[in-house]
């Protein structure tokens, strides 16, 4: 049987979309008789030790607000998704000013923030109040993320209004581009650019006010500005990140709080959340795309045996050579984050490893560039398609990024969104540096990429000129506050076991370092992105949780994924469910260590070629 996406799960961010809305509504409703008390209501003491945003902002929280139609350029899925989420009930936007600072509120600086509501909850007796929604990033546009979540749950919108806003520097909030020098200098190393991108960044006034802290109270001031007592919350990925550092701040002004796909919350940055990524994508791989490719081979003729794919892959020249990069970047990764995608990204592997069957091996970036033009045009008249415009826009970011690949230092600097001022775009360095302190030492970095060759080589070449972040060279004193087991809120945690983004450990610790956190997992899930999941073991818990506050039992409770596409039944990948309800589960699993030691054994005292990713004759 030809696998064809057939699962119902909608996909989390419809292309990856960043999508939001915004309502100004009443106070919250007093919950209805019967109805289980509200876990989440703080006390009046634990508000007086929490910062005043009112106060802080002065005539600020005084400001009209000029509702008015809103925009999605973001929105990217088509025009018919974007059809629908202008149609929300009561969808506005508006532009609202903060201050730039809110260490120091009155200096006399504010930056705008573009802000969208909705007003599709009943006001009766079931009214919940407002929901703010942030999709991630960091850096993720969420202004149509309020409509998005309305069209995305009906369930909750029948009682919320959704709120949707860009964070500060994104989208059509206020930016703060990093400044090139007028001459760039000699760049020799990896280390002399990524401390040109830090140095570019701090000649930028601006961008030192770009962090989660400052977003956690921007958050809670469109709260004010609403006319809100407290608000509810819904986090993806590093969303959750976002939310933790908020409840932490505000835990009175929480009513209900979804971390959907954690980061690790737990430690004091973000870095555990990124080092973790590389190894879970390896894991994902070989534990659950290439089986699924093992368990079609009437489709795509590479074996029954996962590790006798792998081995044909490898040989291939697997991630190491361009051809395989490219596929591995726009196909099989945007595949692993959203596994109704899987059959396609099954035949991105099919076709690299025919393609080096039966194509020459390309020897130069040009050739390089046909060899993938080719691959991609077999890969569309094969008949075997499951969504053909995720493979077309596959396509064409391959194009647009192939002939930056095998570039030189200098080639990476970026020409900025106008390149006549060297201005650039780096939000997402900004916040995931300056939101705690990542190791400085260079030599750190570089022992860390060469242990992933060893226990990741699937991904480890993609990451060959990413090994060294910028936040190796931004110096913070900033940090997450203390959580407060006597006030922080009792949140709810959702994660999918193999997650390639936000990994399962990482959210694992989170549940049991939160206070009264609950936490649902999804067996043999791979996909980034829970809620809504359109089974009743994952999504009535949610529902009764912002409906009711009544929470689950347990601490952990592990559901069933659904089947991948093609398929009528869900197959073991990873780990297992344990007595407790967690998933029993390793980074570097039996078929990854017996997947790398294939790789070792390949690869043993070779010179590999990087165009093609082919031994290199000595």
């Amino acid at each position: 049987m030809h696998p064809s996406a057939h699962r119902r799960r909608p996909a989390l961010g419809m292309s990856l979309l960043t999508a939001t809305a915004l309502l100004a509504v009443p106070a919250l409703a007093v919950p209805a008789a019967g109805a289980p008390a509200d876990t989440n209501a703080g006390s009046s003491s634990s508000r007086a030790a929490e910062p005043d945003t009112a106060a802080l902002a002065g005539d600020l929280a005084k400001q009209t607000i000029t509702w008015g139609t809103c925009e999605f350029p973001s929105v990217t899925s088509g025009e018919e998704t974007l059809k629908r989420l202008l149609a929300t009930p009561g969808l506005a936007c508006a532009t609202v000013k903060v201050p730039r600072d809110w260490h120091n509120p009155r200096d006399g600086h504010t930056i705008d923030l573009r802000v969208s509501k909705t007003a599709t909850a009943d006001p009766g007796a079931g009214y919940q109040g407002i929901a703010l929604v942030n999709p991630g990033g960091p850096g993720g546009e969420g202004l149509p993320w309020g409509a998005a979540m309305a069209m995305r749950s009906p369930e909750l919108a029948k009682h919320y209004n959704f709120i949707g806003f860009d964070p500060r520097g994104v989208g059509q909030s206020t930016h703060a581009p990093c400044k090139l020098p007028a001459e760039i200098p000699v760049l020799k190393t990896e280390e002399d650019l990524q401390r040109l991108f830090a140095d570019s960044c701090r000649a930028n006034e601006l961008t030192k006010y770009i962090t989660t802290e400052q977003t956690a109270y921007d958050m809670d001031f469109i709260r004010v500005l609403l006319g809100e007592d407290r608000t509810s919350y819904v986090g993806y990925s590093y969303g959750t990140w976002l939310g933790t550092w908020y409840a932490a701040t505000f835990p009175s002004r929480v009513h209900r709080m979804l971390l959907d796909s954690s980061t690790d919350v737990a430690e004091k940055s973000l870095q555990r959340t990124w080092d973790l990524q590389a190894p879970s994508r390896d894991r994902a791989f070989q534990e659950q795309l290439l089986p699924y490719i093992a368990r079609h081979d009437d489709v795509y003729g590479l074996g029954t045996d996962p590790l006798e794919v792998r081995r044909k892959w490898e040989e291939a020249g697997g991630s190491r050579g361009i051809l395989a990069q490219i596929f591995t970047a726009w196909l099989i990764l945007p595949a692993m984050y959203d596994t109704t995608k899987y059959a396609d990204a099954a035949l991105a592997v099919e076709y690299v490893v025919k393609a080096a069957e039966q194509m020459p091996k390309p020897s130069s970036p040009t050739e390089a560039e046909k060899t993938v033009r080719a691959v991609f045009d077999d890969i569309l008249d094969s008949g075997k398609v499951s969504d053909r415009a995720f493979v077309e826009e596959a396509r064409s970011n391959a194009l647009t990024v192939l002939p930056k690949i095998t570039g030189t230092l200098a080639d990476r600097v970026p020409t900025g969104t106008d390149a006549s001022n060297g201005e650039f775009d780096a939000t997402f360095d900004l916040i995931r540096c300056q939101d705690g302190q990542w190791n400085q030492d260079p030599a750190y970095w570089k022992a860390q990429q060469e242990k992933l060759d060893r226990e990741a080589p699937f991904i480890a070449p993609l990451m060959k000129d990413s090994w060294l972040p910028m936040c190796a060279f931004v110096k913070t004193d900033n940090r997450m506050p203390k959580v407060d087991p006597r006030t922080f809120p009792k949140v709810m945690v959702l994660q999918d076991e193999l997650d390639i983004a936000t990994a399962y450990e990482g959210a694992l610790d989170s549940a049991r370092r939160l206070p009264g956190a609950k936490m649902i997992s999804v067996d043999n899930e791979g996909s980034h992105g829970v809620f809504p999941y359109t089974t009743t073991c994952v999504d009535n818990p949610v529902f009764d949780y912002f409906l009711t506050g009544a929470m689950p039992q347990d601490k952990y409770t592990a559901c069933q994924a659904l089947p991948l596409p093609g398929e009528d039944e869900v197959y073991e990948a990873g780990g297992s469910v344990g007595k407790k309800g967690t998933i029993k589960i390793r980074m570097v699993t039996r078929d990854v260590r017996l997947a790398n030691k294939l790789v070792r054994d390949l690869l043993r005292g070779q010179v590999i070629d990087p165009i093609t990713g082919q031994p290199i004759p000595q």
